[in-house]
């Protein structure tokens, strides 16, 4: 399975990743700012998703909203 970012670069486990896209969080007041680095992602089941550690708690983010850093 390929996950790919906004650009089409291919992503893999450990790899660092920035938000192109102010982001809110559901459930919470918090909002991820443009250009926040989410380092050492993981790869979920699904190629639309990666999980990783944003805005002190680990976090499923949409690779839609992602870049390679």
């Amino acid at each position: 399975m390929d996950v790919k970012d906004s650009n089409g670069t291919l992503l893999a486990e450990g790899d660092s990743v920035t938000i192109i896209k102010d982001l809110k969080v559901k459930g919470s007041s918090l909002t991820l700012k443009r250009g926040t680095l989410v380092k050492n992602i993981r790869l979920t089941n699904s190629p639309a998703e990666i999980e990783g550690r944003a805005g002190g708690s680990t976090m499923v983010l949409k690779t839609e909203f992602l870049k390679k850093a």
